[in-house]
This record gives structure tokens, C-alpha cells and sequence, in this order.
């Protein structure tokens, strides 16, 4: 005997689901997994190939579609591509539970990753592999933020493992070269390296002074400052290694 299903009714699967809550009531569309952040970013701009199926639903999961008096009095207009448009900018991204253990842990190995690359072990000088980062990562009660990008959480992870975790980290240094006329040098170079962790060159020409010192990334800023402030582009401040370790 067959079935019937109700005409306002669509199954879907294997579908992203992006939500708007608009005049007391819920409204569904059905896109392909990985589209709706494309479109958001503009790397995708053909509407036909984020969504599913262009309708607009109560429930995508139930596949009831939403009725034409309700899209009027919510979004003022029947018109579907209009509406779709708007929940695909406004909506919310529903996403399952698989998915979301999935992204944060993906993200949580990136954050990993990009520490490992920008610390190191203070006595060795040597960058951590990145297993050990992440066990660390699970001692001092890390824990990322969902809906934040990896790299907006690595300096909170370095604070939190520096305070709560065993393992001795610090910040890779930089190596920087500050190149400085005389006269300017006579004036600011004790001001420069104090700010070094140590120098492996600090040399006097009869027109310039030139130094290669390793610092903290956060003393760059103040050196940089001071430079624009006093040397008024005189002086030179140049970048050799980002993250310095052992024997680089």
C-alpha cells in the first residue's frame, strides 16, 4: 500500500541547516555542508549551489514547509530568494553535535600547533612538539571557544599553560637588527638594550651603530615607538627571525 506524505512536506539529508527566529516564528533553509560559510565569505556566490533545495521551511529535519501568510507577515514579501537571502545572512548555523566535537577539536590541534610554533622550552630554547603542547593544553583546563578562529586563542593558551600547567614555556624571542646614526645612537642605545634579552652584535661604525639583539615579542612595539618617536625615520628596525630558537 503506498503512502502518501503530506504536500508541504520534504525530506533532506546530509544537510546544513541555517535558522532565523523573525515575527514569533522559526524559519529553516537547507544548504550543503561547508556552502553557508562560503557564501558568508563571498568565495561562493551562486545561491543555487548553497542550497539544497530553494524553499524555506518550519523544519527541515520534519521537511514542513513554512506557509505564505507566515512569510508575509514576517519578512514582508513571499518572494523566495529574497527571504533565503536574508536568513543565510542573519540565520544561525545549526550545527550537530558530531560536527561541533569535530570543529572544536580541529581548531583545539591548530591552537596546538600555532603555540608550538611561536614557544619555547626556556632552558633549551627548543620548540615543543606539538603533542606535548596540547597534553599540557588538557592539565592547565583549556578550553576553546566556539565560534572563535584559532588564532585569537593562542595568547590566552599561552598565558593559561605559563600559569596552570608544569611545563616551562616562554615565548620564542624575536631577532631583531636596530641600525641607528650616531648621534641618535649616543642617546638611545641604552634604551634599545634594555630591552634585549641578549645581544649577539652591538657595534660602533663612525656614521651608525648597529645591533642584532633577541627580544620578547612584546618589546617590539616600545622599540619600534621609540625609534619613530626620537629618530624621526632615521633609524632602521628590521625583523630577522619571528620565533627564534636553538641553532636557527
Amino acid at each position: 500500500m503506498q503512502i502518501n506524505q503530506p504536500s508541504n512536506q520534504i525530506k533532506l539529508t546530509n544537510v546544513s541547516v541555517v535558522r532565523l527566529k523573525k515575527g514569533g516564528k522559526r524559519f529553516e533553509i537547507a544548504c550543503y555542508k561547508n556552502k553557508v560559510q562560503e557564501w558568508r565569505s563571498g568565495v561562493e556566490t551562486d545561491i543555487d549551489d548553497v542550497l539544497q533545495i530553494a524553499n524555506v521551511f518550519v523544519n527541515v529535519s520534519k521537511g514542513e514547509l513554512a506557509k505564505s501568510q507566515d512569510l508575509q507577515k514576517s519578512f514582508g514579501t513571499t518572494d523566495t530568494n529574497t527571504i533565503v537571502k536574508e536568513i543565510l545572512k542573519k540565520g544561525e548555523l545549526q550545527v550537530g553535535e558530531k560536527e561541533r566535537e569535530h570543529d572544536l577539536s580541529s581548531v583545539r590541534r591548530e591552537i596546538a600547533t600555532l603555540v608550538a610554533e611561536k614557544c619555547v622550552d626556556p632552558a633549551t630554547q627548543r620548540p615543543y612538539p606539538v603533542g606535548v603542547i596540547d597534553k599540557a593544553m588538557t592539565e592547565a583546563g583549556f578550553s576553546v571557544r566556539p565560534g572563535k578562529n584559532a588564532k585569537s586563542q593562542v595568547s590566552e593558551c599561552i598565558k593559561l599553560l605559563q600559569t596552570h600547567s608544569k611545563l616551562p614555556i616562554q615565548r620564542a624571542r624575536m631577532r631583531i637588527r636596530v641600525t641607528l646614526p650616531s648621534a641618535d645612537a649616543e642617546k638611545l642605545k641604552s634604551k634599545v638594550l634594555e630591552g634585549a634579552d641578549s645581544v649577539e652584535k652591538d657595534e660602533s661604525g663612525a656614521e651608525e651603530w648597529e645591533a642584532i639583539i633577541l627580544i620578547d615579542p612584546s618589546q617590539f612595539r616600545i622599540i619600534n615607538d621609540l625609534l619613530q618617536k626620537e629618530c624621526k625615520g632615521r633609524g632602521r628596525l628590521e625583523t630577522l627571525t619571528f620565533a627564534a630558537t636553538a641553532g636557527s
